[in-house]
């Protein structure tokens, strides 16, 4: 929180009366602010030069207070003490306006169109017959600074420039120039430098060296003239030597030029509105027309006021306390807001006018916190909630977890951000520019994007922990966003479920039978395909997956997710040398697949492995080994004592050559499942058994991979890289 240190007692004079330190503090805590520190000017200066302490009973009092960072208005003494007068009901909130003359004889500013380039707006005022002693203009100049350091963002969207409008004649042109063209003597300087020139000697300034890299890089620099071509300022680095405030200055010109024109607006408000109360005509602003290069003009200060209603129920439902309209308002006028009491229907509102000093009111909440400040928290009586009971989709989500983390996965939390390429082309996805809600402004590559899917976040988490032993079993559970203009933030949040299972050996089992106990969890019966009371599982096609080897779930015929293998460039552009099985879930609760019994006869295919070192004849030796008609049983026969499966097994494959042995069956999961057939050796390895389209005549499934996807999990196989597969449920 900034914080403004300002003298005891000019602070007291101010206020109109003097306070214990005790007394103070009460005040400051009753309006929201906080007496941080007392000390002496001399003590700040001791303390920097590491010098002994030395008491001095005449040095002044300095109070450091600190203020919310929204409140412009209070970080200089004249707004702080006209602020707190007003809470303690000694004055009324003034009411600003601008000086009323004509539209020819007012001050103007001339904007060029170069100037688009680099700071494309200015906005300008002037202060009129006002008066200054030493410590107003120490505070008006420490204004500036703090509003540099705060909304300016150290002057890179708003930079303030204050001149001796006495030594100027109008009217004023704001330009964009190369820096070889500018030459002026700059403040507290004696010879002229070219704009470059000036750029170098900064360099070694403590203070203005931080600033020279907002336009240093830039063709043209923005500069300020007036009629005769003096130059006011260099914004956002130094103003002229010639049109300096001093003690003696009558007649202010305030510009400042901008990136973002609504900061300009405040910065240029909150320091007219304050320092109009040392004008001879109080709280009276004279206007200055900006004109543009089109013809187009605006007259600024703005300090119309803004008009906003806001429920009285509102208010004091969200208090806890039971108030009239007529203390609403009262309460609100000592919080510098011109509020009165009107009907909206049968409901009692409160009508708010917002000043140019309240530039941080945006929102009912705010006038709801405000009224809160001014009853004072210490008067609302302590009460246990009437309710406090989980939302419906964070206890469902913490019931999923606990299902997931007794199945042996392990949870992760990702962050909610992520690069650009993460979220489209890494996964082989496109931007349609109507889903991602995009940073403006990121401080890094890394978080560019807010995440429209759970899958970056465990690649990269599988990506960083590749010496981790294998299996990796891993899921998360979080929220994604996606743009919806609907919404009055122009998006919406989405809470979807991971899980991801990686290892050197296909675990499709493992995901399947993860998403079976979900779906039991949660009472979804498995359905026929077609049916809309329960899940079944359809086939899709996914960028981010291997075509052929991947599937929608569908849930009461509205698809909820995704599953596949995870297609290798995914893979290697996310660094996993290694591929594994995925299950990515999307909005609970809402899960995908292909047939059931699709998934089960993937799930007891023998996992496609590299085999072991052998010493093979040549491939032409050994004579070729036929696979049996269709009616012959397969290879290994279930024992005697186990019944026949109720379909039909698919017909063998053709045997390997004799001296290469095939891989190891993997673990039968039931009695009643026979063991796999022996796999082939054909020219492009397939990672799946065939699926037969009945229990008649088993022929290879329509979805079977092929071309150069099916060569390249082919000869992932064959040197020893296992399956990848994925889900996605929403």
């Amino acid at each position: 929180m900034p914080t403004v240190s300002v003298g005891r007692d000019r602070l007291f004079a101010a206020l109109g009366r003097t306070y214990s330190q005790e007394e103070f503090e009460e005040l400051c805590f009753r309006f929201g602010i906080e007496l941080d520190d007392v000390t002496t000017e001399k003590a700040i200066i001791r303390k920097e030069k590491h010098l002994e302490e030395e008491a001095d009973e005449d040095e002044e009092v300095i109070y450091k207070i600190e203020v919310p960072a929204n409140r412009y208005d209070l970080l200089c003494l004249e707004g702080l003490a006209q602020a707190l007068r007003i809470f303690n009901k000694q004055e009324a909130t003034p009411s600003y306006k601008l000086t009323n003359i004509t539209k020819e004889s007012m001050h103007k500013m001339h904007v060029k169109p170069e100037t688009s380039s680099i700071r494309p707006y200015v906005v300008c005022a002037v202060l009129r017959d006002i008066t200054f002693d030493e410590a107003s203009y120490n505070s008006f100049i420490d204004l500036q600074d703090k509003l540099h350091q705060n909304i300016c963002r150290r002057r890179t969207l708003v930079a303030i420039g204050t001149h001796d409008l006495d030594t100027l004649e109008g009217p004023f042109t704001y330009e964009a120039l190369p820096p070889t063209a500018i030459n002026f003597v700059p403040l507290k300087q004696t010879k002229s430098f070219r704009a470059d020139e000036l750029m170098e000697f900064y360099k070694s300034d403590l203070k203005l060296k931080k600033f020279l890299h907002i336009i240093e890089k830039s063709p043209v620099f923005p500069v300020l003239f007036d009629r005769n071509r003096t130059v006011l300022s260099l914004p956002p680095i130094i103003n002229g030597a010639h049109s300096a405030i001093t003690l003696k200055t009558k007649n202010v010109f305030i510009e400042c030029t901008a990136t973002d024109l609504t900061k300009a607006n405040i910065v240029l408000n909150t320091m007219v509105t304050i320092f109009s109360a040392l004008c001879k005509k109080k709280f009276e602003i004279e206007p200055v027309e900006v004109v543009y290069s089109d013809g187009k003009s605006s007259i600024y200060p703005e300090l119309s006021l803004y008009n906003m209603e806001v429920s009285l129920s509102y208010i004091t439902n969200c208090i806890g306390v039971s108030l009239e309209a007529e203390e609403v308002t009262s309460l609100l006028n000592r919080m510098q807001l011109h509020a009165k009491q009107s009907m909206s229907g049968d409901k009692s509102s409160i009508t708010i006018s917002v000043p140019p000093t309240r530039s941080d009111v945006l929102h009912a909440c705010d006038v709801m916190e405000d009224v809160a400040i001014a009853y004072g928290f210490n008067n609302i009586p302590k009460s246990k909630p009437a309710s406090l009971q989980p939302l419906p989709l964070n206890e469902f989500s913490d019931l999923i977890r606990a299902e997931i983390a007794m199945t042996g996965f392990t949870e992760v939390l990702t962050w909610i951000l992520c690069s650009y390429k993460e979220n489209f082309s890494m996964l082989k996805r496109e931007d349609d520019k109507s889903t991602a809600v995009i940073i403006g402004n990121p401080r890094s590559t890394d978080f560019e994007v807010v995440r429209t899917s759970l899958m970056p976040g465990l690649l990269k988490t599988v990506g960083h922990n590749k010496d981790h032993p294998k299996p990796i079993k891993i899921f998360e559970v979080g929220d994604v966003s996606l743009l919806d203009n609907a919404k009055d933030v122009g998006a919406r949040n989405h809470r979807h479920l991971a899980a991801l299972y990686c290892s050197a050996n296909s675990g499709f089992e493992l995901i399947h039978g993860l998403v079976d106990r979900i779906m039991e969890v949660i009472g979804a019966p498995f359905v026929s395909v077609g049916v809309e009371t329960g899940y079944y599982i359809k086939c899709s096609d996914n960028p981010e997956f291997l075509t052929g080897r991947q599937a929608h779930i569908i849930y009461n015929g509205k698809k909820i997710g995704t599953f596949g293998i995870v297609h290798p460039e995914v893979l290697n552009n996310f660094d996993i040398p290694d591929p594994f099985d995925e299950f990515l879930g999307s909005p609970l609760p809402s899960f995908t697949g292909c047939s059931k019994h699709h998934m089960h006869l993937h799930a007891s295919s023998p996992p496609v492995s590299a085999p072991p070192p052998v010493s093979a004849p040549p491939p032409a030796t050994p004579p070729p080994v036929s696979a049996p008609p269709p009616s012959t049983p397969p290879p290994a026969s279930p024992p005697p004592a186990t019944p026949p499966p109720a379909t039909p097994p698919p017909a063998p494959l053709a045997s390997p050559p004799a001296a290469v042995p095939a891989p190891a069956p993997r673990k039968k999961k039931s009695k009643a499942a026979s063991a796999p057939s022996p796999l082939s050796s054909p020219p492009a390895p397939s990672a799946e058994a065939p699926v037969p389209t009945s229990s008649d005549s088993p022929t290879p499934s329509q979805n079977d991979n092929s071309g150069a996807e099916e060569t390249m999990v082919g000869r992932m196989a064959m040197i020893g890289m296992g399956y990848v597969f994925m889900m996605v449920l929403g």
